[in-house]
């Protein structure tokens, strides 16, 4: 019986966050509703804001990144053949970005900011993909996140 107080001391010691995350998260809305801001675990709560944050820029970073690395490869990979697979990956990525942007619109101004590198990286995967292909080192569209979001470059034949 000794053994086993001692066993459960040890388990309440380690904070909820820590031994049960979905039992915290449940416990944090409860007292969230209370207005019960006595018993907030208010470190931990940071973090998880902090951390949903990232995760939405994260996300916007990811599908950009998948777009414009499609798009590369749709207007300068001479492959017919994958043209269909890479317009609907263009498409089904396209919607999912204009989704997020349209429930965070604060979004739009960072990704516009680290369009630069997110193109650089597009350009260094594809670059490996297809190492005899010729790529532009400058993204060489518009900077528009509505046509980035909604043209289709490969039709232009301006690339």
């Amino acid at each position: 019986m000794k053994v086993d107080l001692i066993m459960v001391s040890k388990i309440t010691q380690v904070p909820l966050y820590d031994r049960d995350f979905a039992l915290w998260l449940e416990d944090t809305a409860t007292q969230l509703k209370a207005r019960d801001i006595d018993n907030l675990d208010w470190d931990n709560l940071v973090e998880e804001i902090e951390a949903l944050g990232i995760s939405q820029k994260h996300e916007v970073e990811s599908g950009l990144k998948t777009i414009l690395a499609h798009i590369l490869k749709r207007c300068y990979v001479p492959l017919p053949d994958c043209f269909r697979g890479w317009q609907v990956t263009i498409r089904t990525q396209r919607n999912e970005l204009k989704r997020l942007l349209k429930k965070a619109p604060s979004l739009r101004n960072y990704v516009l900011a680290e369009f630069d590198e997110l193109y650089q990286e597009a350009l260094s995967e594809v670059g490996e993909e297809y190492p005899d292909t010729e790529f532009p080192e400058a993204w060489e569209f518009s900077y528009s996140l509505d046509t980035v979001l909604t043209e289709a470059f490969w039709e232009t034949g301006e690339y």
